[in-house]
């Protein structure tokens, strides 16, 4: 089956680039660097790693095409990478993105721009279920207690038991995901599965990593840190 992988970076990451010190702080977040290497370059260095992925789709803000194609050239892969104008919206990029895939292809999968610890077991998981069931995302139990509040008050407890925290990647088959994009034009929503959900697909959910962090805030960059000077990446 012929893959292809999405990755929205078009937002700009205020709430990290509010808090970072010089230069970083004038660069859109996938570009931050993290031991000396951007965010997006150990993104698309973990993607390369699976031989299943072909081409890579990457969404870019309009006013930062110059910067992607420089870090491109810098830490080359051995990957076909094409970047694409990116949309107001998470959902506008990917939808933008979904307009260059190849009609050959059978799966796409899509992963945030600013995961950059995914692994090569955690891709071919994914695909491996992906032979079997049309949408397949991943994610972990929660660990936290987790509570309804209103205000300043707790409303209730929630039971933790069979709530998740989602990442990517997430992969689809194509014609699925494509019919969810043209169904529905929600513009709020945070991930592509909550689209596919809507046509009544049932989404399989597999065990993904801790380790498999999205980098959003100041405190997320510190443990990016940590994370990448360790053995288990």
């Amino acid at each position: 089956m012929k893959v292809e992988a999405i990755i929205p970076a078009a937002g700009l990451g205020l709430r990290l680039k509010s808090c970072l010190p010089g230069r970083q702080a004038g660069v859109p977040k996938p570009l931050v660097k993290i031991a000396g290497k951007p965010i997006i370059a150990h993104t698309l260095c973990a993607l390369s790693a699976s031989n299943r992925i072909g081409r890579i789709v990457i969404a870019v803000h309009k006013d930062h095409f110059d910067k992607f194609n420089e870090v491109l050239k810098r830490f080359p892969v051995k990957k076909r990478i094409d970047l694409v104008l990116g949309g107001a919206t998470r959902r506008d990029s990917v939808e933008n993105c979904l307009k260059t895939i190849e009609s050959c292809v059978d799966l796409i999968l899509i992963h945030d721009a600013v995961r950059p610890f995914v692994s090569k077991d955690l891709i071919t998981r994914l695909l491996k279920e992906a032979k079997t069931s049309p949408a397949v995302i991943c994610g972990m139990p929660l660990k936290a207690t987790i509570k309804q509040v209103t205000g300043v008050f707790v409303e209730k407890t929630l039971n933790r038991d069979n709530l998740w925290e989602i990442q990517t990647p997430q992969v689809f088959r194509k014609d699925v995901l494509i019919k969810a994009y043209k169904e529905y034009t929600d513009k709020t929503v945070t991930d592509d599965a909550s689209l596919v959900e809507k046509l009544g697909v049932r989404v399989s959910v597999i065990y993904g990593s801790y380790f498999n962090i999205k980098i959003t805030t100041p405190e997320d960059l510190v443990f990016a840190k940590a994370i990448v000077k360790t053995a288990y990446v």
